[in-house]
């Protein structure tokens, strides 16, 4: 139904190739779990079962992250540090990963590395450093709508 396909085109990045490959996933759901019409509550539950979360973030974008957070405090951290901190080449993190993650505003590039906004803080629920007034001098701050999903 169209709730079903606005769910999965909202998780596609707004990449047709994408979409097509979550549609493929999601109609194989359906034919297994369901009926084989996949309702928004069908899509959402196969999208989670592919661990495409609510921003359309996949296990790389989230490990990703993450490890800018928990290894690097949130950054600037070095392409080639990351790379090598989450076993994927700097290609990968340069032309798949960054630019979605940039323009959802998750993600800087600065002369100094990439760091993480705000945004990645509250969507992983985590406490931001320098939230209790301790200036770091960088304002990670680039509010957008997180529609109450994390």
């Amino acid at each position: 139904d169209a709730k079903g396909a606005a769910e999965i085109a909202r998780r596609s990045r707004g990449t047709p190739r994408i979409a097509n490959r979550l549609l493929r996933r999601v109609r194989d759901y359906a034919e297994v779990k369901a009926d084989g019409y996949i309702t928004a509550d069908i899509a959402d539950r196969a999208l989670d079962m592919l661990s495409v979360d609510q921003r359309g973030f996949d296990n790389l974008d989230r490990r990703l992250l993450l490890a800018m957070i928990e290894k690097f405090d949130g950054g600037p951290v070095g392409v080639e540090s990351l790379a090598a901190s989450i076993s994927e080449e700097r290609g990968t993190i340069e032309d798949v990963l960054e630019p979605y993650l940039i323009q959802q505003g998750f993600m800087l590039r600065t002369p100094r590395g990439r760091m993480v906004t705000r945004n990645a803080y509250l969507h992983f629920g985590l406490p931001q450093p320098g939230a209790a007034g301790t200036d770091t001098g960088v304002s990670l701050s680039l509010d957008i709508d997180e529609g109450g999903e994390s």
